[in-house]
């Protein structure tokens, strides 16, 4: 029987279907962003935002997005969605930034907040989630950060990644998946990967509560052998020897027998302790959330400081698939890296002419000052 052809953009539509997009930001209607986005006021001195591709791009419009302003400021803004909860679940978030300026200081990352982060006071102080993106100061600090907030303290990835450094627009992407394995990607390419215990030093909630009620659990049946396991009870089905002669040795007591160790479902002799414990606690962790899961996410934010201002930040995403988000990225960055670089070549080559130019004017203006300069002198000469 022949198989149906299913066509590619049906193939797509479902794809769609299937994701969940918690977030997504382009910044394609105009100044309505202002709607969405709020300014904190928490200090007068935070520098603004503007809707802009820059001096070069791939596409006027679909390269919008928010610049920094101002040198030598702090920046804080922020954009609530609905919260949910990425627990047992992958989690990617994905943006793009373009150091328009050449970052000399500054941080070019994103934050996600919980759900109930005062967006009007945003500052340093604020409790995130999540640090992403990269971080540039000199010629030291050239790196990707991943910050994750795990049992009240802020963790960070022991491995270095190295961001990028020129004036283009790079795709930033970082996997979070409920395997405690992570991904870290520039434009669309692998840079890093492994897992989140080894790679921030952590321990999973699963393993700790296992070494905890491992050690607890096994001792409490230890202690509780000998209380309980070890008790005697009487043989019911025993009766009175037939030559049992009451006067001399006294009332007859049946025989005592032993409890079998270990009764209740527990521990049976000869049987290793993991494979108990396993039975034990197979639905008694999970109770908390884990490395890299996280209860209330509700909000995506802008907290850093630059002391050039010029960085654009656009293309947002936040969504529980990761072909969603690579399909996006062709869709957005994909399709605009190309003609970008094309725009910043041509403004190189004519600065360059410009510059030529400019130079060829000044010697020829040298050349007709000294011709100038000679004739007034021997002008002067004949006066005299």
């Amino acid at each position: 029987m022949a198989m149906a052809h299913v066509p590619l953009w049906a193939v797509c539509m479902l794809r769609v279907v299937l994701a969940t997009v918690y977030f997504q930001e382009e910044f394609l209607d105009g100044e309505r962003w202002r709607n969405r986005w709020v300014q904190s006021t928490n200090d007068s001195q935070f520098g603004h935002f503007r809707l802009s591709s820059g001096k070069f791009y791939g596409h006027k419009e679909k390269d919008k997005g928010l610049q920094t302003t101002q040198n030598g400021r702090f920046y804080a803004i922020s954009a609530r969605f609905k919260p949910f909860s990425n627990k047992g679940k992958t989690l990617v978030i994905q943006y793009t930034v373009k150091h328009e300026q050449k970052m000399d200081c500054g941080g070019g990352y994103i934050k996600i907040f919980p759900a109930d982060v005062d967006q009007k006071n945003l500052n340093g102080k604020s409790q995130y989630y999540i640090m992403f993106g990269p971080d540039i100061c000199g010629f030291d600090i050239k790196k990707v950060h991943v910050i994750l907030h795990f049992k009240n303290q802020y963790h960070s990835n022991k491995k270095s990644i190295r961001c990028k450094v020129d004036g283009f627009t790079h795709l930033y992407a970082l996997i979070l998946r409920p395997d405690l394995t992570y991904e870290v990607k520039i434009d669309g390419q692998s840079i890093e990967s492994g897992n989140i215990e080894y790679d921030w030093n952590l321990t999973s909630l699963k393993k700790m509560e296992k070494s905890s009620a491992e050690s607890k659990d096994w001792d409490q049946a230890e202690g509780d052998k000998s209380q309980d396991w070890e008790k005697h009870f009487l043989d019911a089905s025993a009766s009175k020897p037939s030559d049992w002669n009451s006067e001399l040795e006294g009332d007859w007591q049946g025989p005592m027998l032993q409890k079998p160790p270990y009764q209740d479902g527990l521990k049976p002799e000869g049987i290793d302790k993991d494979v108990w414990l396993h039975q034990k606690m197979k639905n008694s962790y999970l109770t908390e959330y884990d490395l890299s899961e996280f209860e209330n996410i509700g909000a995506i934010g802008l907290e850093l400081w630059q002391v050039r201002s010029g960085t654009i930040f656009d293309n947002f995403l936040i969504t529980d698939d990761e072909e969603y988000a690579e399909n996006f990225g062709k869709a957005t960055w994909g399709e605009t890296k190309g003609p970008e670089r094309e725009m910043d070549a041509i403004q190189a080559k004519e600065e360059v002419k410009k510059a030529r130019e400019e130079d060829e004017q000044e010697l020829l203006m040298g050349r007709f000052g000294g011709q100038e300069n000679t004739f007034q002198r021997f002008h002067r000469r004949d006066e005299l």
